[in-house]
Formats: structure tokens, C-alpha cells, sequence
């Protein structure tokens, strides 16, 4: 005779609360997923010769990368897949595809010396992005160390741009591309502090003279956008010099990491 044991104990099995699956949060992702196409439209456009359509994927790519965090954070759809996913495409975006648009346009011409230069930028993005994820819980969140990955490649893509637009032969720009993906490629890796912009709250009221600047702005961007916004990020690329000079000037802290770690392995990074 059945004791009914066995159906008690499948029944048991069955009441059991199961585990909820583990997913990808979509909506930030997409963001993601785009600013990488971006990226990789724009190497593609170089590969056939349209340097100014590669410029526009690459601004693109910085449009979508400002999003997606920010999408994250309101929709609270933040996930360690999602970081991970981000640098990634911060790597071709902002690393790899100026470094290989550079090359294409004009370093090429400079033989062993333009390839240098291409993967100094390209290996100084990859360390800039990597030293960015092991500092994310120590760094003061007002301030980036070291300049940006998506400015330095609006640097290479700003100049390239404006000499694009100039009808400019890129042979005859090769040794001043040389001195700007060096310059964009190493500042990425210094310990100078850029303003990172985060502590600016869009929810807070501003007197009405903002909402009229910033309208003038965009105004005064419209006049020649490629001219203005390269100015823009030159001056962006030199500022974290100048706070750096004026903080040892004053004798206050020139780190911008809030805290110290206390994994031996990590400590020489975070200075």
C-alpha cells in the first residue's frame, strides 16, 4: 500500500519559494549598447574614408555615455553588469576608435612613430578606465583624477573635425595629431583634478540669468559648433593642470582620493 509519503514529499518540493532569476536591467543598457555603436560606426566611417561622419559617432557615443548612468540612477536600475558593460564601451568608444580613426587620418604617414603615438592614447585610455573602477569608492565625487576618457577623445576628434571641415590635407597635420593624441593620452593617466560636474543638482531652482546664459551658450555653440566645442574641451584638458598648480601654489592637497585603501595590492593607485 502507497503511505503517501512520496506525494507528501513532492508536494514539499513544489511549495518550496524558488529563486528569482537574475537578469539585465534593459533601459540603461540600451544607452550602453548604443554609445557602443557609436563607437564603432564611427571606425567604420574612418576605415572608408568619412572622417566627419566618424567624428559625429564618436560625439554621439559622449552623448549616450552621459545618459545611461544617469538613466540608471533614476530609474534605480544601477547593477555591477551594468559598470562592467559601460567600460567596456568606454574602451572602444573612447579608446580604441580615436586612437585607430588618428592612426587612419594621419599617423599613419608618420610609420612606426604614428603607431606609437596611436596606442600610447589607446593603452592610456585602457589604464585610465581601469584605475577609474578600482578608485570609484575612494575619489572625491566632485573632481575626476586624471581628465576623462570621453574628453580626450573629443580632443583627437575635435581637432580632427575642425581640420576636416578646413578641407586641411591630414598629411600635412601628422606631427600636430602626434603632439594631440600624446597630449589627450597622457592626461588621462596624470593624478590632476577635473571638475567633474556631478555635484550640479538639475532639481535645485536657479535664477533666471542661468536659463538666459544657457541660451546664449548654445547660441555661441551654433556659430561654428566644431570650432567651439574643440575650444570648449581645450580648455576642459587644461584645467585640471591649472587646479593642480594653483592647489600646490596654496599648499592644499593635491589628490583628489577622499580616503586611503588598505589592500596593499591596490595602495599604489590611489595616489
Amino acid at each position: 500500500m502507497h503511505d503517501g509519503s512520496e506525494n507528501s514529499d513532492d508536494v514539499g518540493l513544489s511549495t518550496q519559494p524558488r529563486k528569482p532569476r537574475k537578469g539585465i536591467y534593459v533601459l540603461p543598457n540600451l544607452f550602453t549598447l548604443a554609445a557602443l555603436f557609436g563607437g564603432f560606426y564611427a571606425i567604420v566611417m574612418a576605415m572608408n574614408g568619412r572622417f566627419d561622419m566618424a567624428a559625429i559617432g564618436v560625439f554621439c557615443a559622449m552623448v549616450l555615455d552621459s545618459l545611461d548612468g544617469r538613466v540608471a540612477r533614476m530609474t534605480n536600475t544601477q547593477s555591477a553588469f551594468g559598470e562592467q558593460m559601460d567600460s567596456l564601451s568606454d574602451m572602444v568608444s573612447f579608446g580604441a576608435a580615436p586612437a585607430l580613426i588618428a592612426y587612419e587620418w594621419s599617423l599613419k604617414g608618420l610609420g612606426r612613430w604614428g603607431w606609437i603615438a596611436a596606442f600610447v592614447y589607446c593603452a592610456c585610455a585602457a589604464l585610465r578606465l581601469a584605475r577609474f573602477n578600482v578608485n570609484t569608492a575612494v575619489v572625491d565625487k566632485r573632481f575626476f583624477q586624471g581628465l576623462p576618457s570621453p574628453a580626450a577623445a573629443a580632443l583627437v576628434m575635435g581637432f580632427i573635425s575642425i581640420m576636416t571641415d578646413a578641407e586641411i590635407s591630414p598629411t600635412s597635420m601628422a606631427w600636430p595629431m602626434f603632439v594631440v593624441a600624446l597630449f589627450s593620452g597622457l592626461t588621462m593617466v596624470t593624478n590632476a583634478p577635473f571638475y567633474s560636474f556631478k555635484d550640479i543638482s538639475m532639481k535645485k531652482s536657479v535664477p533666471f540669468v542661468v536659463i538666459v546664459l544657457i541660451a546664449l551658450g548654445i547660441a555661441v555653440v551654433n556659430i561654428h559648433p566644431p570650432i567651439v566645442l574643440f575650444s570648449l574641451f581645450v580648455i576642459y584638458g587644461m584645467s585640471g593642470y591649472a587646479m593642480y598648480i594653483w592647489r600646490r601654489f596654496k599648499g592644499e592637497p593635491t589628490s583628489v582620493i577622499s580616503t586611503s585603501t588598505e589592500d596593499p595590492d591596490e595602495r599604489g593607485l590611489h595616489r
